[in-house]
């Protein structure tokens, strides 16, 4: 879940942490096209993708254009807003029916101000959004759009199948038509 991919983690720590955070969790259905978060506002949740997909979004140029995806035992918030408190330019919408778990902002801050020695655990979970906030850069500056293409396939293989290809064009950074051309290269 939130902290599985943290590595050197003491075992009797992790199971506290764990007890703590499910204390401040809260576990919600929703349906398809629901909004979790909407751009102008302060994103004031940790969403935890139990059963589902969900997707960031932003407006340009009058177009949406796919940021990131959350699917099962994944994260997604608006980070920026979330940590800064300030209005996001993101939207979070749910792909499919989900069971969604949240954290508050404000449940949090008081959990880390109780237990102090968790922050150590919340930096190694937002070091892990950096890496993958500067792979997707990279991704976009170094390789190809049927490069990244190739990689979304192979890291999330049954993305494809949940997923309108006109949000997995905007993610990869191409339009629709290209996107269908390397899918016929492939």
């Amino acid at each position: 879940m939130i902290f599985e991919k943290l590595e050197n983690v003491n075992e009797s720590d992790l199971a506290n942490l764990l007890a703590d955070f499910q204390q401040i969790m809260k576990k919600e259905s929703f349906s398809k096209k629901e909004m979790l978060h909407k751009e102008g506002t302060i994103c004031n949740h940790l969403f935890l993708i139990e059963k589902g997909i969900a997707r960031s979004f932003y407006h340009k140029d009058g177009k949406d254009i796919t940021a990131h995806f959350a699917i099962e035992n994944g994260t997604i918030t608006a980070i920026d807003s979330f940590i800064q408190r300030k209005r996001s330019r993101y939207n979070i919408e749910l792909l499919e029916d989900s069971e969604i778990i949240s954290i508050s902002h404000q449940d949090m801050h008081k959990l880390l101000q109780e237990k102090p020695s968790y922050e150590k655990y919340i930096r190694l979970f937002l070091e892990q959004i950096y890496i993958d906030l500067a792979e997707r850069i990279e991704d976009l500056l170094f390789h190809s759009a049927k490069e990244r293409y190739e990689k979304l396939v192979k890291n999330t293989p049954n993305l494809l199948r949940r997923v309108h290809l006109k949000h997995i064009a905007s993610f990869i950074g191409i339009t629709q038509e290209t996107l269908s051309r390397i899918r016929t290269q492939t």
